[in-house]
């Protein structure tokens, strides 16, 4: 059986209010930055003020800006969330989950009752650990979002408004114009492409790195001599 600590009851957490009304007015910042077309440029122009100097390259180059760029954003967004989320916390919760989601699973294939009535009287503390998770999360979003959407911004003026062409070569097409859409506009598939190899390599390394440390911490307590 799977063991799991919760509060009183098992009761998941309650909501938290303040972070949820944050969220909700990000987003809608979010979605007039999006629609409202001289707001957008407008804060743009003033991130441009710092971006520009720095990957801006004077529109001469833009797959390279659009590559500095992302690396800018992912590692904010990755470290931000490296020290603040606890990522073997995390591993630990989801083994948990998962191992009980595969032994409740079989107590219902082999219609075992009492096993099926004891895991269901603990599934609300998996949930609650679940949740936790979850909550960490989204107390950052409010904060990567704050600076996503300006950048966007920018990068959106600087191809509508800044690049002396918007045509280029990719592996796939000899001429791509930026400024046409498929699913999405063409340099956010293009800025996707270059920068999420970055980010997991990134993110993974953080993990790996956080993983290790504490396996260092623990044989080192492991070898110290108990005090009788």
């Amino acid at each position: 059986m799977v063991s799991a600590s919760a509060g009183p009851g098992g009761r998941p957490p309650k909501p938290d209010i303040m972070n949820q009304m944050v969220l909700m007015l990000v987003f809608i910042v979010a979605i007039f930055i999006m629609f409202d077309q001289n707001l957008r440029q407008s804060l743009g122009a003033a991130v441009g003020v710092v971006l520009e100097p720095v990957v801006g390259f004077h529109g001469h180059n833009a797959v390279l800006t659009l590559f500095f760029t992302g690396l800018l954003m992912g590692f904010f967004s990755i470290v931000v969330r490296h020290f603040f989320v606890d990522w073997i916390e995390q591993a630990r919760i989801a083994r948990i989950t998962s191992a009980f989601q595969k032994e409740f699973r079989e107590a219902r294939l082999t219609n075992n009752t009492y096993k099926i009535k004891k895991m269901t009287e603990l599934q609300p503390q998996i949930m609650s650990q679940s949740l936790k998770t979850s909550q960490t999360q989204m107390k950052l979003m409010p904060v990567t979002m704050l600076v996503i959407i300006p950048v966007f911004a920018w990068l959106a003026n600087f191809v509508y408004l800044d690049l002396p062409s918007t045509m280029l070569s990719v592996p796939w097409s000899l001429d791509v114009n930026m400024q046409d859409s498929s699913v999405l506009p063409n340099w956010v598939l293009l800025y996707s492409l270059l920068t999420l190899p970055f980010t997991q390599v990134l993110q993974k390394s953080l993990k790996f790195f956080s993983f290790r440390k504490r396996l260092e911490k623990l044989e080192t307590e492991g070898e110290k001599p108990k005090e009788e």
